[in-house]
């Protein structure tokens, strides 16, 4: 997407936003209900034509007619997936293989791969959230996509589904397909992720790794630490934000992590202490609330 604008009537959905994607990355696309996840999505698959700028897949415009032999390559996973409930597993997954025109033999070792060959010859009916997703998620892998598209895909899953499903992602990743991912549940995605976009009101509000994010955000590191009758340094007092009993917090600046570590580091009564870098969530509220004021 090459500054792309998408408008419905008078509500901007997207403004001149820019991503790319290389292959066997994963990109998180995070933004509040209403920030533009699913229109970028749309755009992509080409069911929605931009207003201004260039979407490109593949090379290719999707929303050309010349686009229809690239379609094959994409997998889509729709919030809130739905099936025919008293269709088997199985039977769910034989069905859009004939759609997609691929071999039924494709759906059992998809099956298998997503976990769910225990219950590929029971009723969708009887399946759990994180079951239907999983098997939403093996019709998206039909073909052996090389573009993989998710909107809100863990919405609902327990913290097991969740991370299972994250496990799965994973492993596509490191097998070379592209995956992007919109969501606005952020606990446990940063670890799994390769770039982060955050979306507000249609805008960009910061793109980049996690690294990345945390120098633009600027925001200060925490220091947990526990020891007996720390002597302070003066720099050490002056970043000292808590203190009960021999447990010790300290903020900075994220570029004085480094100095900070070397005032502590040549004290001896150290007994344990643990690093926090501004997490993903904390980094999506910053850019959010900042972009609000």
């Amino acid at each position: 997407m090459d500054q792309v604008a998408k408008s419905f009537g008078s509500v901007s959905a997207l403004k001149s936003i820019s991503l790319q994607l290389e292959a066997g990355q994963l990109l998180g696309l995070f933004g509040h209900n209403g920030a533009g996840k699913t229109t970028s999505i749309k755009l992509i698959l080409g069911l929605l034509s931009p207003d201004d700028g260039q979407v490109r897949v593949f090379g290719q415009q999707p929303d050309h007619g010349d686009f229809l032999n690239q379609r094959a390559k994409i997998g889509f996973l729709q919030e809130n997936v739905s099936f025919y409930d008293q269709l088997t597993g199985e039977e769910v997954l034989r069905y859009f293989a004939k759609l997609k025109k691929r071999s039924k033999k494709e759906c059992m070792p998809l099956l298998e791969q997503l976990g769910l060959a225990h219950a590929a010859k029971r009723r969708v009916a009887g399946y759990s959230k994180g079951m239907r997703q999983r098997l939403g998620l093996a019709q998206a892998l039909l073909g052996e996509p090389k573009l993989l598209l998710l909107d809100e895909p863990t919405v609902g899953l327990d913290p097991l589904a969740t991370r299972e499903f994250y496990q799965t992602l994973n492993q596509l990743k490191h097998q070379g397909c592209s995956v992007i991912l919109c969501s606005h549940v952020l606990p446990g995605v940063e670890q799994y992720i390769d770039r982060a976009i955050i979306l507000g009101q249609g805008e960009m509000l910061a793109s980049g790794d996690m690294k990345e994010l945390r120098h633009q955000a600027d925001l200060p590191v925490q220091l947990d630490v526990t020891a007996n009758q720390l002597q302070l340094s003066d720099y050490l007092q002056q970043h000292l934000s808590h203190q009960s009993g021999n447990h010790y917090q300290f903020k900075a600046p994220l570029t004085d992590k480094l100095k900070l570590n070397q005032q502590l580091s040549q004290l001896s009564s150290i007994e344990d202490f643990h690093w926090h870098l501004p997490s993903l969530e904390d980094l999506y509220n910053h850019f959010c609330n900042r972009s609000a004021s």
